[in-house]
This record gives C-alpha cells, sequence and structure tokens, in this order.
C-alpha cells in the first residue's frame, strides 16, 4: 500500500462480526491519535471495536508492531479477532501466511491456515490475583466474590477472572446468556473497583464439555458481536473450574470460534476473517475516504 503525505490505506474488516478497522501505519513515526479513533467510531460507516494499526517492527525476528485502539479511544493490550484480520490483510499482500507480531500483551504467532481460516497464539493465560490485575488479593481467582443485584439473590455472582493480556472476568450461568441485561451491568462492572485497569465482562453458558455459548461487554468498545480473547479467557476458566475440556467451541453472537488451551500453557484461536472495503484515513484528526472501488 502507498501512503500520502496525511493519510493511510485502512481496511474495514470484521471478525465474526468484531468490527475491526487495519490501519496501514508501516513506515511512519505518528500514531493513531485517541481524537481520531473517537471520531471514527462517531461516523456511523466506520463505527469500531478495535482499530489494529500495523507499525514497523520494533524486535528483531517480529513482521510488525500491532497497536491496538479502542473505539473510545484508550490503548488495549489485546484482540484475537483483530489478530486474525492483521494476518489475512498480510497474507494476502505479501503471499505467506505464518507471522510473528510484537503487541504490548507480548509476542503472537498468527497463521493463515489452507481453509481460509486463521489461528493466532495468543499466548499463556495470567492467573495469579496480581497480573490479572486485581485490587486486592485473591488467592483463587477461579472464583472471586463480585456480585451484581440483591446480596440474597445476585443477578450475576462468583465470577472466574483471568488476563490474557487483558483483564476478564467470565460470570457462569445456567440460562440464557441473552436474558441477561448485560448492555446495562456491563458498564457497571468493567468500572468496578476490583478492577484498576477496567475489565472485559463475559456471561457464559456451558452446554457440553465442548461447547460453550459466550456473550461479552469489551472494555473500552462495549457490547460485542465476538471477542477473540475473552473466548480465550472463558475457555481457560472453564477448563480450570473443571466445567469444560481444554478444546472447545466457543459460539458468540457472531458465530463460533474454536479455542484450545494446549498443554504448553499456550492458548490458541482459530476462526474467520472478512474484509469488508478499503479506503484512506488521518491517523491525527479520523477524517476518512472511502475507495471508489472494494478490494
Amino acid at each position: 500500500m502507498r501512503h500520502s503525505v496525511s493519510g493511510v490505506p485502512f481496511l474495514k474488516m470484521n471478525g465474526l462480526g468484531n468490527q475491526i478497522i487495519v490501519a496501514d501505519m508501516r513506515g511512519r513515526a505518528d500514531r493513531v491519535t485517541p481524537a481520531a479513533a473517537i471520531a471514527i467510531n462517531d461516523t456511523p460507516g466506520t463505527k469500531f471495536d478495535q482499530i489494529m494499526a500495523i507499525h514497523d517492527p520494533r524486535t528483531p525476528g517480529t513482521a510488525n508492531y500491532i497497536e491496538i485502539i479502542n473505539s473510545d479511544g484508550t490503548r488495549a493490550q489485546a484482540c484475537g479477532n483483530g489478530m486474525r484480520c492483521v494476518v489475512q490483510f498480510l497474507t494476502a499482500e505479501q503471499g505467506r501466511q505464518a507471522f510473528t507480531f510484537e503487541t504490548v500483551a507480548g509476542i503472537l504467532f498468527g497463521e493463515e491456515l489452507e481453509d481460509g481460516m486463521v489461528t493466532v497464539d495468543m499466548g499463556t493465560p495470567k492467573l495469579a490475583w496480581y497480573d490479572i490485575p486485581l485490587a486486592e488479593e485473591f488467592m483463587d481467582t477461579r472464583q472471586i466474590e463480585l456480585q451484581i443485584g440483591p446480596i440474597d439473590a445476585p443477578v450475576l455472582h462468583s465470577p472466574s477472572v483471568a488476563s490474557m493480556g487483558n483483564p476478564h472476568a467470565t460470570f457462569w450461568v445456567n440460562q440464557d446468556v441473552w436474558s441477561y441485561a448485560l448492555d446495562r451491568f456491563g458498564p457497571m462492572l468493567e468500572n468496578h473497583p476490583i478492577f484498576p485497569e477496567r475489565a472485559n465482562i463475559s456471561i457464559a453458558q456451558v452446554i457440553g464439555r465442548d461447547k460453550m455459548i459466550l456473550r461479552t461487554w469489551e472494555r473500552g468498545a462495549g457490547l460485542t458481536e465476538a471477542c477473540g480473547t475473552a473466548a480465550c479467557a472463558a475457555v481457560v476458566n472453564g477448563a480450570r473450574t473443571r466445567r469444560t475440556d481444554r478444546k472447545v467451541t466457543v459460539t458468540l453472537p457472531g458465530g463460533d470460534l474454536l479455542i484450545e488451551w494446549r498443554e504448553d500453557d499456550h492458548v490458541v484461536l482459530t476462526g474467520p476473517a472478512e474484509l469488508e472495503w478499503t479506503g484512506t484515513l488521518d491517523p491525527a484528526t479520523g477524517v476518512w475516504t472511502r475507495d471508489e472501488v472494494a478490494a
């Protein structure tokens, strides 16, 4: 892709409905500003969950440094659905299928498979209370004291918590995940004092050792069709509470992801990515134009 003086090429993509913008910042020293991210999201045509900004590599042996920006302008540490979109874009551009990336959360590996699915090694989960992090000590993070609703009849309670580079709380329920007002509970729980860096809030219903239904309120983005790291955290939490096996198909509002918590402690996510259209944006202001002919 060729860059103009101020504008950069971008791709409007999605990973299971998780709205992603991939911004090509290679060859530039500037960044997508918080103001630009907010302005882009304020436009109906480019509302998004995360921007994946592809920068030149910072560490030898990596293909690129990936900066992840939420729709509220804050920075995120990890985004599994966004990483799949990045892999798909670079595979189409460069003709190779496997890439090693650097993110705030660490080094990640991604690969496009022969069937068009994309798999991303999301690294190892962090399970200690101070690594997630939590504001107070919990020796066992498989279940912490947190609830919404009356003390004697809470609507949601006792989540399992983990970090997949970003903090996650998984609330376990026995009924339809759609019966909960996650749009109302999500903001309160995301900003609960127990989470000093805020948290992604998920409601999970286990329907088999290898099947789970999940809805997520995403930190900095809100309700989402799919959150890859939330699915990873839910499978880790499901396995360590003995609710599920270590390889689970997670059904999200946007579709299915296959998550495996391997014996080497790495969590691997596999699913689709889709290009919708392309354009050019100003990373300082968020002003954008759409290409006349979609890619």
